[in-house]
């Protein structure tokens, strides 16, 4: 014997699945009804492999032309909507379109040709718009589209007009992007991606006496220190960088110059002359 607890509509698959829990398993309670279901949800996802992932950006094929806009497919024949305000007169059946793949407010797949200020996987620093009993809505870069920043993933006080670091992931119950500033799951240096000397994507998250700490390529944590930098810097700036030093605890050094006499040449000439200043100084 079975009970039905619940359905999935996976909208991004075009049919219904019904999860289905034996009534012989007398050890769950009635309240466990909800936290199986949530539980199935999320072994389904992980079965059901799906190439278009909210979040990220695909190159997707024209298959057809309606009223609301233009209906792009992958190579598994998966479809989602372009709105007809994302679409050319140059478009047709068959073209390539890279386009940004999200969920809208009523939980289907929307393509949008805009980019947003930060995918599925990425930190970065956002403004909250809004803010309601469950969360704050940040500004993700997307018309008619904010970012959820739910309570449960929210550190210290959060205020609307206020700009915060935040990683951007999808949720593996309700397959959406939403935010965090609990960047602890996400950003580490437990086991390190980078090497000395190399060049990687910084973000200022936040300021201290002795310098910037800064969210390297998305991943790991490192620090920019004042007495290095020889140009304006603020939370939230983004900003290329080298990997300087890496001691045995995993903690990184960065800099904005390229280590070695190479990276003098590649200073602004304002810079430049602050280099030099600070090596005659030194005599």
């Amino acid at each position: 014997q079975w009970r039905i607890v619940g359905c999935i509509q996976e909208r991004d698959l075009s049919y219904l699945c019904t999860v289905q829990i034996p009534t012989a398993d007398r050890t769950a309670s009635r309240q466990t009804g909800p936290v199986c279901f949530a539980s199935c949800l999320r072994r389904f996802r992980r079965r059901t492999v799906l190439t278009m992932k909210a979040g990220q950006n695909h190159t997707l094929t024209v298959t057809r032309i309606s009223d609301y806009g233009l209906y792009l497919a992958d190579q598994e024949g998966q479809e989602v909507l372009l709105p007809n305000r994302y679409v050319s007169l140059a478009d047709k059946v068959g073209d390539a379109v890279d386009v940004f793949v999200y969920h809208d407010s009523e939980d289907r797949l929307v393509a949008t040709r805009e980019t947003p200020l930060a995918r599925a996987g990425e930190a970065a620093f956002l403004k909250v718009v809004d803010k309601n009993l469950h969360g704050a809505f940040l500004d993700w870069g997307l018309a008619g589209k904010d970012l959820f920043l739910p309570n449960r993933n929210q550190q210290g006080g959060i205020f609307a007009g206020r700009s915060y670091v935040v990683y951007v992931y999808v949720d593996d119950v309700t397959g959406r992007c939403v935010a965090t500033n609990k960047l602890k799951s996400f950003v580490n240096n437990e086991t390190l991606t980078v090497r000395p000397r190399e060049e990687v994507d910084l973000l200022v998250a936040s300021e201290s006496e002795i310098g910037y700490r800064v969210v390297i390529d998305n991943r790991h944590w490192g620090m920019l220190y004042r007495n290095q930098l020889f140009r304006p810097v603020q939370v939230g700036d983004r900003l290329r960088g080298y990997v300087t030093k890496i001691t045995d605890d995993h903690r990184i050094d960065v800099s904005l110059r390229q280590p070695g006499y190479a990276g003098v040449h590649t200073l602004d000439s304002w810079e430049y002359r602050l280099v030099k200043l600070e090596l005659l100084s030194s005599f």
